[in-house]
Formats: C-alpha cells, sequence, structure tokens
C-alpha cells in the first residue's frame, strides 16, 4: 500500500499544483469569472446545482454503460470471426477502418436522424467510438500466441476451438485489456457528443444548455462530471484486469 501511494503521490502533487495554478490565476489576474471561474467557484456551482448534474448524470452514464457492453460483446465476436477465417479479416477490416475514418461530427446527427431521440442513437456512437481499439487489440492478442503451445496442444489432438480457448485467448488477455483501457477514455466523451447532436436529456444537454446561457462555471461543472465518470470506468478497467489476470500480478510482484 505505501509503494502505491508513493507511485501515486507525484501525479496528486501535479494535480493539486495545476489546480492552485488555475485558483491563483483566476483570483488575481483580473479576468471575468464569465470568462474563466475559478476551481472553487466550481466545484460551489456544481455543489449547488448537484440535482440537475446527478439528473442528467444518469442518462449519459446508462448510454456509456450499454453501449460500451455491445461494444465490447462485437469486438469479441467479430475477433473470434476474423481470427478463423483469414478471408474473412480480409473482407471486414477495410470495412472496420473506414468505419472509424467517419467523422462523428457528421454522423452524430444522421444516426439521431435515423433512430430519434431516444437511447438507440447513444448507445450505437458510443459502440461506433469505442470497439475497433478493443479489435484491434484481441486480434494483435491471438497472433501473439507462441506457436509452440499451439503446435504441443494440435499435438495432443486439440481441436481449433479448443487450441483457442486454452492458448490464443489468453495470450489475447493483456492487449484486451489495454485496448479496453483506451475504450473506456472515449466511451464517456461518445455519449456526451451524441446527446449534443439530440437528447432529451444527459450531460450533453446539460453542458450545451449552460454554455448558450453564459455559465462557464456549470460548463466546467459538466466537464469535471464527466471526467470523474471516465476516471471511475477506467479504475473498473484496472481492477478487472487485476482480477482476470492472476499470473500478471504474480510476475509483476517477482520482478520487484
Amino acid at each position: 500500500m505505501r509503494a502505491k501511494l508513493e507511485r501515486g503521490l507525484p501525479a496528486l502533487i501535479s494535480i493539486a499544483l495545476l489546480f492552485l495554478a488555475w485558483e491563483a490565476y483566476a483570483r488575481l489576474s483580473g479576468i471575468s469569472p464569465t470568462a474563466l471561474p475559478a476551481p472553487s467557484r466550481v466545484l460551489a456551482e456544481a455543489w449547488q446545482y448537484r440535482q440537475a448534474l446527478a439528473d442528467n448524470t444518469l442518462p449519459t452514464l446508462m448510454a456509456t454503460l450499454t453501449g460500451f457492453a455491445l461494444s465490447l460483446v462485437a469486438a469479441f465476436v467479430l475477433s473470434v470471426a476474423v481470427d478463423f477465417s483469414e478471408p474473412l479479416r480480409r473482407a471486414l477490416f477495410p470495412i472496420f477502418i473506414i468505419s472509424q475514418t467517419l467523422p462523428l461530427v457528421a454522423i452524430a446527427p444522421l444516426v439521431v436522424l435515423w433512430f430519434g431521440f431516444g437511447l438507440v442513437p447513444k448507445i450505437l456512437l458510443v459502440a461506433l467510438v469505442t470497439f475497433f481499439p478493443m479489435l484491434v487489440a484481441l486480434t494483435q492478442g491471438y497472433a501473439s500466441t507462441e506457436e509452440e503451445i499451439e503446435q504441443l496442444l494440435a499435438s495432443m489432438g486439440a481441436p481449433r476451438w479448443r487450441r483457442f480457448l486454452l492458448a490464443r485467448l489468453p495470450s489475447a488477455l493483456p492487449y484486451f485489456f489495454a485496448g479496453l483501457r483506451i475504450s473506456i477514455t472515449y466511451a464517456v466523451v461518445g455519449a456526451i457528443f451524441a446527446e449534443y447532436a439530440g437528447a432529451a436529456k444527459g450531460l450533453g444537454i446539460y453542458i450545451l444548455s449552460a454554455k448558450n446561457n453564459f455559465r462557464p462555471d456549470l460548463v466546467l461543472a459538466g466537464v469535471m462530471v464527466s471526467s470523474v465518470l471516465t476516471l471511475l470506468l477506467f479504475g473498473l478497467s484496472l481492477l478487472a484486469a487485476y482480477l482476470v489476470m492472476p499470473w500478471s500480478r504474480a510476475t509483476k510482484e517477482r520482478k520487484r
């Protein structure tokens, strides 16, 4: 525990210094609070409007978690499909790459137009922006499997699916969790951007409304909540990796 605190101390100090510099500049420079509110003002307004923030955070969180779950399932199913079929890989991967070149600012209004202002377009947009890193990570992880292990299993009569479960899938787990950590940072942003394009409630609508009312303190309060959500989801991905890969923990402990 002490070692973990020591590793995290530099990050905590740098964040504290950043907020202190922001607070000092906002108070001493003479800049208007309507242009750059101090962190203390942002926190005070966030607390005052905590009920409105909570009411708008829940729809964003629901869209984020549902869309990310869909993304997770799609990435795993497609990664298995392209791993088992090289022609399918050559056919589908260009489409996956093209899907990531579509500008979200252009595709989001179209998705809202096609599927309405409910939860569905937000789920689809979150899945669109998060599935590709996990898909690439999984396919790279499968390819990293040591050939000797697969040859040993084949010599023992293990069929292809059994070799996949015993060798290729465990080899892909570190890659998968790396892709998961990348994707999870996009999930909340994707949900908020989808709400910008059209929604009844959500952090995106809250931030947009605060901007239109010239309330940068409430805009930053919404941004702060989205950042906290992202950090919590990132922490959960680290916890999942810690629980799912006990051999990784043992390796790190031996290195220490």
